[in-house]
């Protein structure tokens, strides 16, 4: 049957009091050079692992509870998926924080800067994947930030030329997914929404640069890259400037050239013309089919009918549904509703 998996981000339960950039208005450490999150988890104390672990065995409840065939940690430790990764890397300064218009002008945010050489200071997701693994026997997915992603969402006051700002955050990138893979964690999701973004600048060193984050990454590891169209700044905003979905299909013949396995698109929040799908003939595709940013419940009849128009175009067996992108903005009554509805339409595609 259709398979279903989560894209990265869960509302994080109520006792896990970190700051989130879904619930902070201005942005977590954007709008505070004295850290909120720092000062959230030095306030958790002694007890930091056990309400970590409370919180992700919470929300891997949750996936399991709706269905979902490879649920993700929900990102619980994570103020926002760009900056917790940019923590454990030499040269990024969050003290001297930079203002920077970001996502083609759809808002402007101070932001960590770049000040030398990027390189890999610790090892952490595999902590995180084994924590999120001991909770379930189905494959959890471990998610991270692109080269092209964090560059967008940083500062760069040292590389001038974001090819090769790329190349050595794909490099910082690679030590930390490898680490994964040899953990045993087998879906590993590189975020990439720039790529929609700015389909030239992904055609031009985004995809060379993603390659190489990916590079000696072992067989049997479902090589997977997310690209959305981009988070509205709350629920019930349709006029959030998001990416062109026609960026789609201008990226799908060199998505389809790479060595990614599994590539994770938008369609509920702006549907696509689904023939762009037979641009891919071996590369397995996540289709988002619930809205992330809609506090309306999608009925199952319509995720079924948006999957069943899918079909036309890909064959089951490398169709996975999915929400677009992360759960944050809705809240998990929302979110808990969203993911059982989508559960019960795959599962009657067989």
């Amino acid at each position: 049957m259709i398979r279903t998996t989560c894209i990265g981000a869960y509302p994080k339960p109520d006792f896990v009091e970190l700051p989130d950039w879904f619930t902070t208005a201005e942005g977590t450490d954007t709008s505070d050079p004295t850290g909120l999150w720092a000062k959230a988890m030095a306030a958790m104390g002694e007890d930091t692992e056990a309400i970590l672990s409370r919180g992700v065995a919470q929300v891997m409840a949750d996936q399991e509870t709706a269905g979902i065939d490879i649920p993700t940690d929900g990102e619980v430790p994570r103020e926002n998926y760009i900056h917790y990764h940019c923590r454990h890397l030499e040269g990024i300064d969050f003290s001297g924080l930079t203002e920077k218009s970001l996502r083609n002008g759809a808002y402007v945010a101070r932001l960590p800067t770049i000040r030398s050489r990027i390189r890999p200071r610790d090892r952490f997701l595999a902590s995180d994947w084994r924590r999120a693994q001991a909770f379930t026997k189905r494959p959890v997915k471990i998610t991270m930030p692109g080269p092209m992603t964090i560059g967008d969402t940083t500062a760069d006051a040292h590389y001038g030329d974001p090819k090769r700002r790329g190349a050595e955050l794909a490099d910082a990138l690679n030590v930390e997914l490898r680490d994964l893979a040899d953990a045993g964690c087998l879906h590993i999701q590189i975020d990439e929404p720039l790529f929609a973004r700015k389909p030239l600048e992904a055609l031009d060193y985004g995809f060379e640069n993603l390659e190489r984050a990916f590079h000696k990454c072992p067989a049997g590891v479902m090589r997977t890259v997310h690209m959305c169209c981009g988070y509205p700044d709350r629920l019930d905003n349709p006029d959030y400037p998001k990416a062109d979905p026609r960026s789609y299909a201008e990226l799908a013949s060199s998505i389809e050239d790479t060595s990614i396995d599994v590539v994770s698109l938008e369609d509920a929040h702006c549907h696509n013309d689904l023939s762009f799908l037979e641009h891919f003939q071996k590369t397995r595709v996540i289709l988002g089919v619930v809205a992330v940013a809609k506090s309306v419940v999608e009925p199952v009849e319509q995720i079924q009918a948006r999957l069943q128009a899918a079909l036309a175009h890909i064959d089951m067996e490398r169709l996975i549904a999915a929400p677009d992108c992360g759960l944050g903005l809705l809240g998990r009554d929302l979110a808990r509703a969203k993911l059982a509805n989508l559960c019960e339409a795959a599962r009657t595609f067989r």
